[in-house]
């Protein structure tokens, strides 16, 4: 059974005291060993933050996989809270913030996450006076989305991790140290002091 605990700290959102609450599951992931998943969210006003601790401690690291291959799309991506994640040739990033969480998918979900942001931006665009912008953003769109169904479609998907946190889990998969001048620039995400608190 999970159960759900205080933590005494205000919400980072609507700074209630007494709303927020914590729960710790933990849990083996294939090939990358056991995890806690802690969860941190207040009732008030449904903030929730997500992240995946491994039991072992971790060094900075990258990862990345080539991707060609519709078989691919089905292989594990964990990614904490502290990762960037990139799509190398298209120069797309997404960068953790204050209020990133860490989630399991696979190399699809996380392809999904980057068509559903290219999708609203070109919704946003006005199709007369952005209309070289779109057809940039619909040909990293198709080139996404084509991945093992066009041959000439070859996308890297890379992920920076300065906690050493995340993975991709494919045997194609080809894991790194970070180099300080990336470590230095790497964004971190959410302060994990929120998780240190005692009950």
């Amino acid at each position: 059974m999970i159960e759900e605990k205080p933590v005494d700290i205000p919400c980072p959102i609507c700074s209630n005291h007494g709303e927020v609450n914590m729960i710790a599951h933990i849990s083996e992931i294939p090939y990358f060993g056991e995890h806690t998943q802690v969860t941190v969210m207040c009732h008030d006003c449904g903030w929730r933050q997500t992240d995946f601790i491994p039991a072992e401690g971790k060094k900075a690291g990258g990862w990345t996989l080539e991707l060609n291959d519709l078989e691919q799309l089905k292989s594990r991506i964990v990614r904490s809270s502290s990762c960037t994640v990139s799509i190398l040739e298209l120069d797309l990033q997404v960068n953790p913030g204050t209020s990133s969480t860490g989630y399991v998918s696979n190399v699809e979900g996380v392809l999904n996450r980057f068509t559903k942001i290219i999708d609203m931006v070109i919704g946003d665009l006005d199709a007369e006076e952005s209309s070289d912008d779109i057809a940039r953003l619909q040909n990293m769109r198709y080139q996404i989305t084509n991945i093992g169904i066009d041959e000439n479609v070859m996308l890297t998907l890379e992920l920076l991790d300065p906690h050493g946190h995340s993975m991709i889990i494919d045997k194609d998969a080809q894991e790194r140290d970070i180099t300080g001048e990336e470590l230095e620039n790497l964004p971190v995400g959410p302060d994990p002091a929120v998780f240190s608190k005692d009950d």
